[in-house]
């Protein structure tokens, strides 16, 4: 009898803030089910509530037991695909949730360490997505909203569940779509499909770089 093969979970979120689509699931949906390198993507849709998307994304890295994750957000008003550096820990919410729930200055983590960095190889994956013609940059806020929940959650996780040891994981913020940019003058967006092709480069790019590239991605501010 066959072994698995070793599963990539991909996240995204439900529409928020009065949108009607968000474009993390509509990428993590598309790539449900690809292979790539030997791994199998499977795609979970988060909840954008604080508390519940964690819930929802322990009980995908339970069933899934993955070897690879990288968790997707939308970051409207962003001209690029974001390879997020950092996750805080800190929730600090400009708007409610989709459940109105607005924490102010509060941990996600009690007693969890200020900060974590992605274990994706960051500059590498912003590095192949421009050489693909793919606008793409290094990140280094990924805000203090549900996305950043996420990913500080996932990386505490990554970190201290023994079960988890092993497996890599970060975020990556997506642009408007031009759909939701519509009637937003000035707002920056890229087209879904290619979206699709740029994450299906960085998944293809982090399970074959383990060491990262050195070069700048620093920012004045």
């Amino acid at each position: 009898m066959n072994a698995r093969p070793p599963r990539i979970l991909l996240t995204g979120f439900e529409p928020f803030g009065g949108e009607s689509v968000n474009p993390s699931w509509e990428i993590a949906r598309a790539l449900a089910g690809w292979q790539c390198e030997g791994h199998v993507v499977r795609s979970v849709r988060l909840s954008c509530v604080f508390g519940d998307a964690l819930q929802e994304l322990d009980a995908a890295l339970r069933e899934h037991a993955p070897a690879l994750v990288v968790c997707l957000g939308q970051a409207g008003g962003r001209p690029e695909i974001s390879i997020e550096r950092v996750a805080i820990n800190v929730d600090d919410a400009r708007i409610p949730d989709n459940l109105g729930r607005q924490p102010v200055d509060d941990a996600i983590v009690g007693e969890g360490p200020a900060a974590y960095f992605s274990t994706l190889p960051i500059k590498a994956l912003a590095h192949d997505l421009r050489a693909a013609g793919i606008a793409a940059s290094v990140s280094n806020t990924a805000g203090t909203f549900v996305c950043n929940h996420v990913f500080y959650a996932l990386m505490h996780r990554l970190a201290s569940v023994p079960a988890l040891a092993g497996t890599r994981g970060g975020f990556i913020h997506v642009p408007y779509t031009p759909e939701q940019a519509a009637g937003r003058p000035g707002v920056p967006s890229m087209a879904l499909a290619t979206q699709v092709e740029g994450v299906r480069e960085a998944l293809r790019s982090a399970l074959r770089t383990r060491g990262d590239i050195r070069e700048t991605a620093g920012r004045e501010h």
